[in-house]
């Protein structure tokens, strides 16, 4: 995969067990810089490869030197459950044979339980907030850490994270190797950087505002939300795929369409923030293996939610950000895959889809159902920016007014 790079041969004939054949553009830059011991703030897209572009380099240096106990010399900080377990999932992957051991920490489980974990863990993968009870408690020292890695920065920092990753980071060694991985970049993220790396590389992929090349993007165009639901059942029954994501804008709508699936016998399952920890684990890995085959969330798994085989998303509800959009989107047509991106909009939303169309610089292609075709066929006007032009005409002057107006000329 590495031709020029000595890379560990147990790791090498992991890497090939896994497909790992060709490097993506984020690796081929990162993995060599990283394993240089260079400092880096990587901007790139979700599907590009970043995990894999940091844990390769991590790996290779782990080896053959095992922590000592309670000071894990890698860390990993996430904003999310789930990209804990994404993490960890491939971390332990890549270790296969090899004598490292992982731990993660995420709010939810038994604290002794975590405390044995963290006794002998060569990588730690954590979310801020459960990492630092731990630290407070002395069952992880941060004194021998090697590595330290910021996942999806920006999202932690929107998440309110900022003041558990400065405590973090100021107890972290001085000399180490920081990476700082983030989607976006804000001026929150630059000064972030500034303040955590240490002469960084920076490396920055696919900042276009644009999807994935594998991804078709359409509308459907609906009467309300009745209409949306029939056109939802439709979809599911005569789309070709293997796995489709439902995405909605609030936990109050998830749930009554993961409800409103299950009704029509279809395999699906649930996943939003109120889902306790075990739920989460148990729902995404049921969707992994294909006990389920639709996943109705909300945007809790827009980033950080890496499942192979999703080719079908769906927005019963168009999403209000153009960069949640293509979070969205991107849980498909990942690594070089194809997928389908199909957004339902009523009329109310058509000026919200025109918004995203422009920030995105594109035009989606429209979709039709016949056996559902609906009375809305689009804003009868629109303007030159897309967005429906205003029906209303306007009031005639009063005689008044029109009085007034001649003696002011």
């Amino acid at each position: 995969m590495f031709p020029d790079i000595a890379i560990d041969p147990q790791l090498e004939k992991n890497l090939q067990t896994l497909g790992f054949t060709e490097p993506t553009e984020v690796q081929q830059k990162a993995v060599s810089l990283l394993l240089e011991g260079q400092d880096l703030l990587i901007s790139a897209p979700t599907g590009s490869g970043k995990t894999a572009a940091y844990l390769i380099p991590i790996v290779q240096g782990l080896i053959g030197q095992k922590s000592p106990a309670r000071q894990s010399r890698a860390l990993v900080l996430v904003p999310v459950r789930e990209l804990v377990e994404q993490v960890q999932r491939q971390f332990v992957s890549l270790t296969e044979g090899l004598d490292l051991e992982v731990a993660s920490i995420v709010g939810g489980e038994d604290f002794k339980a975590q405390e044995k974990k963290l006794a002998k863990a060569d990588l730690v993968v954590a979310t801020p907030g459960r990492l630092i009870p731990h630290l407070e408690n002395n069952s992880l020292e941060l004194d021998s850490l090697d590595y330290l890695v910021l996942d999806e920065a920006d999202r932690m920092l929107e998440a309110g994270f900022k003041e558990s990753m400065d405590q973090i980071v100021s107890g972290a060694p001085e000399i180490r190797q920081t990476l700082l991985v983030s989607a976006t970049l804000p001026t929150s993220i630059r000064s972030l950087a500034a303040s955590v790396l240490q002469e960084a590389e920076w490396i920055k992929i696919g900042q276009k505002r644009e999807a994935a090349e594998g991804i078709q993007q359409f509308i459907l165009l609906s009467d309300d939300p009745a209409h949306k639901d029939k056109q939802l059942c439709w979809l599911l029954q005569n789309e070709n795929y293997k796995k489709a994501i439902v995405f909605s804008n609030s936990k109050t709508q998830a749930k009554r369409l993961d409800g409103f699936l299950r009704y029509h016998k279809f395999k699906a399952a649930l996943l939003h923030g109120d889902v306790q920890q075990k739920g989460r684990f148990a729902t995404i890995e049921g969707f992994r293996k294909g006990t389920t085959d639709v996943l109705v969330t909300t945007d809790l798994a827009s980033r950080g939610l890496d499942v192979e085989g999703v080719d079908l998303v769906i927005n019963v509800e168009m999403p209000r950000k153009g960069d949640v959009y293509l979070h969205r989107i991107g849980r498909t047509g990942r690594a070089g895959a194809t997928g389908q991106a199909i957004s339902l909009i009523d009329p109310p939303e058509w000026n919200l889809m025109s918004s995203i169309e422009r920030y995105l610089k594109t035009r989606f292609q429209r979709k039709f159902i016949k056996e559902l075709a609906g009375h809305y066929k689009g804003p009868k006007k629109v303007k030159a920016s897309g967005k429906a032009a205003s029906s209303k005409k306007k009031k005639k002057a009063s005689g008044a007014k029109k009085k007034t107006a001649r003696k002011a000329k």
